[in-house]
């Protein structure tokens, strides 16, 4: 039996075996709990500052309309750049954003202008970070071991959440939003060390896009022309402008609907990263995906999220939670793999700075308009809108792939005519 876990285990973490991912592994593991600390802590002031739906849907829109605005075009960079490097200089400056966040929040009364600012100055990191980040695991693994080094990618991002949204609650409580922006900044150094560490003599870097006129156009020419990249974007689309805010729902539904403590929004986000983890070890382990893995997840993350709508009492919220986290991580993971895998080497920052606008530059037209729909409809109003956004996609998802993967149809040869056929030849 031990053999057996220790073998599964040892499958699962294969990608670890290599230097490289390690570091980076080790490093972002770091910096994303420090991530999560300031996004929780950052909802967490302007809902103090301003208690409504309202507010934290326009810190949603700042924090990523700079993804959507800029997004193709930091594809086209991260395609044309050294991944590595770009990444040294975008971290650098988020965390000067964090400490500069620090500073605000020492204020006795700090401007909500000037969160907004420094969260739109993150969105812009965020723009940069995210194609080239992404793009960067496939050049510390072999080919073979692209989806594994995804998938524990996926993990390890998602099990920050499980510490960091905990840890936010805990440090604002007890020692301030100053503090809490503060670690984030520190985090920053594990990043850039392991970046710094690297052997880049055993990075598989593909050959830089040359500059050329015409280049972000041709991304997506490029993930129209294929089925099993535009599907996934198309789906992501609808399900990351409507049902990906758990930052504007979840607050909201915690203190308006049930009556908690604010700072109880932390403890559900962390509940949810523990499914999100598990999502992300279950994908670890397969060997191929395909667009009807993404159909099953969409429909499974759909389900959890109207069983959310639908808890009568709070302490049930926390297991549907886990399985809204199980969900929705399995729905990305297998997104992303799908986008990894089926992607050209010079077109993957492109296609994955697409998916990234379609994901995270969504949020500003479905942040204000679930915020508002929270407001003064109900939280759980909100949640249901996103639930029938992921049956939605998932539903387009069927059609397409049903539709393109359908069983070639051979024509039978009525006898007649078969007949003069034998007989002429």
């Amino acid at each position: 039996m031990m053999q057996r876990v220790r073998g599964a285990a040892k499958d699962t973490f294969r990608s670890l075996q290599y230097r490289n991912f390690r570091l980076f592994f080790a490093g972002q593991s770091i910096s994303q709990i420090g991530n999560w600390l300031t996004m929780v802590a950052q909802s967490l002031l302007v809902y103090e500052l301003s208690p409504n739906g309202v507010a934290l849907g326009v810190l949603t829109a700042f924090q990523f309309l700079p993804v959507l605005l800029l997004g193709a075009w930091a594809g086209l960079v991260a395609d044309r750049s050294d991944k590595r490097k770009l990444m040294m200089r975008v971290q650098t400056i988020a965390m000067a954003e964090s400490f500069a966040l620090a500073g605000v929040a020492l204020m006795d009364r700090p401007p909500i202008a000037a969160i907004f600012g420094l969260a739109l100055l993150n969105g812009v990191c965020t723009a940069f970070d995210n194609p080239a980040r992404r793009a960067f695991v496939t050049e510390m693994v072999p080919e073979h071991e692209v989806q594994n080094a995804v998938s524990l990618n996926s993990a390890m991002m998602t099990g920050s959440r499980v510490v960091g949204p905990a840890l936010a609650g805990l440090m604002v409580w007890g020692v301030g939003f100053s503090a809490t922006f503060l670690l984030d900044g520190v985090s920053y150094l594990a990043v850039l060390w392991g970046l710094w560490r690297m052997n880049t003599a055993e990075l598989r870097q593909p050959e830089r896009t040359p500059r050329q006129r015409g280049q972000v156009l041709s991304g997506l020419r490029y993930a129209r022309s294929e089925h099993e990249l535009w599907v996934p974007l198309v789906m992501m689309t609808i399900i990351g402008t409507l049902a990906f805010n758990f930052s504007v729902f979840m607050p909201v539904l915690v203190d308006k609907t049930f009556g908690r403590p604010v700072v109880w929004y932390t403890v559900l986000m962390s509940a949810m990263s523990i499914g999100s983890v598990v999502g992300a070890l279950i994908t670890a382990r397969r060997r191929e995906v395909a667009v009807r893995d993404l159909v099953r997840a969409s429909v499974g993350f759909g389900l959890a999220l109207l069983a959310l709508a639908a808890t009568p009492w709070f302490p049930l919220t926390l297991p549907v939670v886990v399985l809204i986290g199980l969900g929705s991580i399995m729905f990305m993971t297998t997104s992303t793999t799908i986008v990894q895998l089926r992607c050209r080497p010079e077109m993957r920052g492109r296609v994955l700075a697409l998916q990234a606008m379609v994901f995270l530059g969504s949020t500003p037209i479905g942040g204000p308009v679930i915020g508002v729909i929270s407001e003064f409809g109900g939280a759980r109003a909100g949640i249901v809108v996103g639930g029938l956004a992921c049956l939605g996609a998932a539903t387009y998802g069927w059609m397409r792939d049903r539709t393109l993967h359908a069983p070639t149809q051979v024509p039978v040869t009525p006898p007649d005519i078969a007949a003069q056929i034998a007989s002429s030849s």
